[in-house]
């Protein structure tokens, strides 16, 4: 049996899903180990020039949750979605903080490695259950 599109609503649950909760291990690391906690929002904001506006930070972190939403969302497959979202955030992630950040944006590039990592599967973990909130339901006859 073929498999219906992924439907708008999925995508948007998706991303709002992983937009909102994606940053909570680098925040209770932070909390946990006495660091700033807006580091990572600066250096969002930092990404525009606005190292000091969490609006900014909002906006850079919503944009590029949105670009790697709309990038899987038509091709992760219905099933293992879970592990294909958790692997394709770990390179994401790779990608993200070992290849550009490093280039364009040296205040991502300078926070902790490993805190940002897990954010990163965060976001992969949030994107799948997201994915799967916003699925059509099977009717029966």
């Amino acid at each position: 049996m073929a498999y219906p599109m992924r439907t708008k609503r999925a995508l948007f649950y998706a991303w709002l899903l992983a937009t909102l909760f994606s940053g909570i291990p680098s925040t209770l690391y932070a909390f946990l180990t006495g660091a700033d906690p807006l580091e990572a929002t600066r250096a969002a904001g930092a990404m525009v020039s606005m190292p000091d506006s969490i609006p900014a930070a909002a906006i850079v972190h919503a944009s590029v949750s949105l670009f790697w939403a709309l990038l899987l969302w038509p091709v992760l497959p219905y099933r293992n979605t879970m592990l294909w979202a958790l692997l394709a955030s770990a390179g994401i992630a790779l990608l993200d903080l070992k290849v550009i950040a490093p280039v364009f944006f040296p205040e991502v590039a300078a926070l902790d490695f490993w805190p940002q990592f897990a954010d990163h599967l965060m976001w992969g973990a949030c994107y799948s259950v997201g994915l799967s909130l916003g699925r059509p339901r099977a009717t029966r006859p």
